[in-house]
C-alpha cells in the first residue's frame, strides 16, 4: 500500500484556522433550511468575456424529473438534458453556457417564475424561493426584485454557479454536496482523480465534503446518459384476459401463425395500392388535359382563384391539379396570348431536394399579373441576387424575388432550407415559378418593410424612426431566428448574410430573418460546426476569421448580429462615414464596429457612457434607459470580439436580450404618462 498523505504541521494549523473562521460566518453550514443558508460563493476568474460549456447537476426527483420543467428553470433546450438515473437520487446534467462577467465571476443566466405556493410562506424574499427552487446551484444578483417578497408568476433573474477549466480537462460540472459525499466517492461516481476535484477546487487535500456548499467536478466527457424523466413509470395494469368466443376450440390452437391476420392484412395493403395508382393516373390525366369539365367555362385565373396558407403546418402541396400534382418535373404551361413563356423547373429540383414540405408553384402568368407586369410602383427593392416587387397572388399579400436564370444554384440553396426551417423569426416560402430567362421566389409579405430603411435617415425615405422598446424586441426577434437555424434544426445552418437589410418587419414590427440565398449546411466535428467556402456577404458584417480563412461557422454570424445591434444602437450603416473638423478631405469610412468599440473604451458604466453616449441614434431623442443600452452595446461588444471562441453564441444573446426586454419595459412602464414615450408593450408570440 502506498504510504498515506503527510501534511506539514503549519499547513494543517493554517486549514483549521481557516474552516473555524468560515464556520464562524455560518458559511456553508449543513443542515440549514435552503432558505437560511449561506450561498456559496461563484468561481473566480481573470479572462473577461471568456465562454465555454458548463454542466450543473441538479437532483431531480419527483416533479423536477420533468424535461419541460428543467427546461423551463434553466432556458435549456432538449439537447441540453442528459441524467444519471441510476443514481440515488437520481440527477439531471444541464448544460449552460458559462461566462466570466465584470464581476470577475463565471455565472449563467437564467429566469424562474415564482409558483403560486411561495405566497403563503411567511418571511421569504424571491432569492430565498430561488435558493430552494435550485438546491443552492443559483444565486439572485446583487439588489433588484429577487430581494423583494416572492409575488407569485413573477419573473426572477438568478445567476448559476458555473465554471470554466483552467486545467487539462473539457469541462467542469457544479454539484452541491450532500451528507455521505467524499472527495473520494465523487471520484469514483464520476470518473475523475481525487487529486482533480482537490485542484478545481483549490482544496488542499481531501478535506470533507461540506453539505451545501457547490464543488466543481472536473471532467472530459459529457456527462450522463440521453434524458429520459427520471421517476418511475407508473405501473400499466395487466390487460384482462380476453373472452374466450370459441369455446369448443382448444387452447393450443391459440399459438398456431395467424393465416386470417396476414391475409386480411395483405388485402388492406393491395386495396391502398390500387387507391394511389388510381389517384396518380386522375392527377396525371388533370394536368395533361386542359379541356377537363371542371374547369369549363373558367379562365385559368378562376380555376386556381383559391387562397393558399403558409408551409408552417407539416407537409402539403396546394393548387389545381392542372398545374401541380405534388410533384416536381418539368411543367411547362402554354400562355393565352400564344407567347413562348413557360414555367421550366431548373434542373436539380426534385423531389428529394425538399423531402416532405412542397411549395406552391405558380405560373408565370400569374407573376406578371400580380406585380403589374413588373411595374417600378411595385418595386420594393434589390436583394443580394435580385429584384423584390410586391403582389397579390391569389387573394393574399406576397413579396415576389425575380431572379435570371444564372441563379440556379442561389434558387435551389433557399429553396432546400426554406422549405425544412419553420420560425415565426424567419420569412416563410410560399412557392415559386420559372420562365425560359428567368426564375421567381414567392414569400409572405413583410407590411413595414426591412429594418435598414427604419433605421438609417427614415424621414427621406418616408419610414417611420423606432422606439427604443421597438429596437430591442427586434434584436431579439433575430437572435431568437438564428438561434434557431444554428441550434435547433435537424441540420444546422450558417446564414452567412445577416444585415440589417436582410431583416424583414411585419405590422407589428416583429422581425423576420430572409434572403437565404448564402445559407450554408456548416459540418459537424468534435471542435466545432464550420464549413470553409468562399468568401461571400456583405462588407462590415464579415467576421475577420471569415475573411481570412473563409471558414464560415456560427459565431461568423453572431459576429454579423453584434454589427446588426451597434446599427440598432447608432442608427448608422456598418460601413460609415466619420467627418473630421474640416468636411471633404478629413472625412474617412469606417467599420461601424471600430468605430463602436472606440467609444466603448472610455465607457465605465451605464452612468458615465462618455463618448458612446454621442453614438447613440438621435431619433431616439433621449428617449431611452441608459443601462439598457449600455447593456445592449455591451453585448454587440462581445459578438464582434476579434477571436471567435470569446463571442457568445445566440442561446446566450437570446437571454441577455430577453434580460434587457423586460427591465426596458419596466422602464417604459414608469412613463407611461408621455405619449411621445408610451408605445405600448409589444406583445409576445
Amino acid at each position: 500500500m502506498p504510504p498515506p498523505r503527510r501534511r506539514p504541521r503549519a499547513r494543517a494549523l493554517l486549514i483549521a484556522l481557516l474552516f473555524l473562521a468560515v464556520a464562524s460566518r455560518g458559511e456553508g453550514a449543513g443542515g440549514d433550511a435552503p432558505g437560511n443558508a449561506t450561498p456559496s460563493a461563484p468561481l473566480a476568474c481573470s479572462e473577461l468575456s471568456r465562454v465555454c460549456t458548463a454542466f450543473l447537476a441538479f437532483p431531480a426527483a419527483g416533479e423536477a424529473a420533468n424535461a419541460s420543467v428543467l427546461e423551463s428553470m434553466f432556458d435549456a433546450a432538449p439537447g441540453d438534458l442528459t441524467a444519471d438515473a441510476a443514481a440515488s437520487p437520481g440527477y439531471a446534467f444541464v448544460r449552460k453556457n458559462c461566462s466570466c462577467l465584470a464581476s470577475r465571476t463565471y455565472l449563467a443566466n437564467t429566469t424562474y417564475t415564482v409558483p403560486s405556493a411561495a405566497a403563503e410562506t411567511p418571511n421569504t424574499t424571491a432569492a430565498d424561493v430561488a435558493a430552494a427552487a435550485y438546491a443552492g446551484l443559483a444565486v439572485p444578483p446583487p439588489g433588484g426584485p429577487a430581494l423583494r417578497p416572492p409575488r407569485p408568476g413573477a419573473v426572477v433573474a438568478l445567476h448559476l454557479l458555473c465554471g470554466c477549466s483552467s486545467g487539462p480537462w473539457n469541462y467542469l460540472l457544479s454539484y452541491v454536496g450532500v451528507d455521505g459525499d467524499t472527495v473520494e466517492s465523487l471520484s469514483s461516481r464520476f470518473g475523475t482523480s481525487m487529486d482533480a476535484i482537490e485542484a478545481a477546487n483549490g482544496m488542499a487535500g481531501p478535506d470533507p465534503i461540506t453539505t451545501g456548499k457547490v464543488y466543481y467536478i472536473p471532467l472530459n466527457s459529457v456527462p450522463g446518459q440521453p434524458y429520459a424523466v427520471m421517476s418511475p413509470p407508473t405501473p400499466t395494469p395487466a390487460p384482462a384476459p380476453a373472452q374466450n368466443i370459441f369455446p369448443d376450440v382448444s387452447e393450443h390452437h391459440s399459438t398456431k401463425f395467424p393465416y386470417g391476420w396476414v391475409i386480411g392484412s395483405m388485402g388492406v395493403a393491395l386495396a391502398l395500392i390500387a387507391i394511389a395508382l388510381l389517384a396518380l393516373v386522375l392527377c396525371k390525366l388533370s394536368q395533361y388535359n386542359p379541356q377537363a369539365p371542371n374547369n369549363q367555362g373558367k379562365s385559368p385565373d378562376q380555376s386556381i382563384s383559391h387562397k393558399f396558407q403558409l408551409l408552417k403546418s407539416g407537409s402539403f402541396c396546394y393548387g389545381s391539379g392542372r398545374y401541380l400534382c405534388c410533384q416536381f418535373g418539368n411543367v411547362k404551361q402554354s400562355r393565352t396570348d400564344g407567347g413562348d413563356h413557360h414555367t421550366s423547373i431548373p434542373k436539380g429540383v426534385v423531389v428529394d431536394v425538399f423531402d416532405r414540405e412542397k411549395p406552391i408553384v405558380f405560373t408565370y402568368q400569374e407573376i406578371l399579373a400580380s406585380t403589374d407586369s413588373f411595374s417600378d410602383a411595385n418595386l420594393l427593392g434589390h436583394g443580394t441576387y435580385g429584384s423584390v416587387y410586391y403582389g397579390v397572388l391569389r387573394d393574399q399579400e406576397v413579396a415576389i424575388k425575380r431572379m435570371t436564370a444564372t441563379k440556379t444554384k442561389e434558387f435551389i440553396v433557399e429553396m432546400k432550407v426554406l422549405c425544412k426551417v419553420h420560425h415565426s423569426s424567419l420569412v416563410e416560402l410560399i412557392g415559386y415559378a420559372a420562365s425560359k430567362d428567368e426564375l421567381f421566389l414567392i414569400y409572405e409579405y413583410s407590411q413595414k418593410g426591412s429594418l435598414k430603411n427604419h433605421l438609417h435617415d427614415p424621414q427621406s425615405k418616408g419610414y417611420t424612426s423606432l422606439s427604443w422598446i421597438y429596437r430591442v424586441q427586434i434584436a431579439l426577434d433575430a437572435a431568437r431566428g438564428l438561434e434557431y437555424i444554428h441550434e435547433h434544426t435537424k441540420d444546422h445552418y450558417v446564414h452567412r448574410d445577416i444585415k440589417s437589410s436582410n431583416i424583414l418587419l411585419d405590422e407589428s414590427f416583429r422581425a423576420k430573418i430572409s434572403d437565404f440565398g448564402l445559407a450554408k449546411l456548416v459540418v459537424k466535428s468534435t471542435d466545432a460546426e464550420a464549413s470553409v467556402t468562399k468568401v461571400v456577404g456583405t462588407f462590415g458584417y464579415l467576421a475577420p476569421e471569415y475573411l481570412r480563412d473563409g471558414l464560415a461557422t456560427t459565431k461568423s454570424d453572431v459576429y454579423a448580429f453584434g454589427v446588426v445591434l451597434f446599427e440598432l444602437i447608432s442608427g448608422k450603416e456598418a460601413i460609415t462615414r466619420t467627418d473630421g473638423m474640416n468636411e471633404g478631405s478629413n472625412s474617412e469610412r469606417r467599420s461601424l464596429a471600430s468605430v463602436m468599440l472606440s467609444a466603448l473604451r472610455n465607457c465605465r458604466n451605464s452612468m458615465y457612457m462618455g463618448s458612446l453616449k454621442d453614438c447613440i441614434d438621435p431619433n431616439l431623442m433621449d428617449l431611452y434607459p441608459h443601462d439598457c443600452v449600455y447593456k445592449m452595446a455591451m453585448l454587440a461588444k462581445q459578438c464582434v470580439e476579434e477571436d471567435p471562441v470569446l463571442r457568445p453564441d445566440m442561446k446566450q444573446a437570446v437571454i441577455t436580450l430577453s434580460q434587457i426586454l423586460l427591465s426596458s419595459t419596466e422602464w417604459e412602464a414608469t412613463l407611461a404618462g408621455n405619449s411621445q414615450v408610451f408605445s405600448g408593450l409589444v406583445a409576445g408570440r
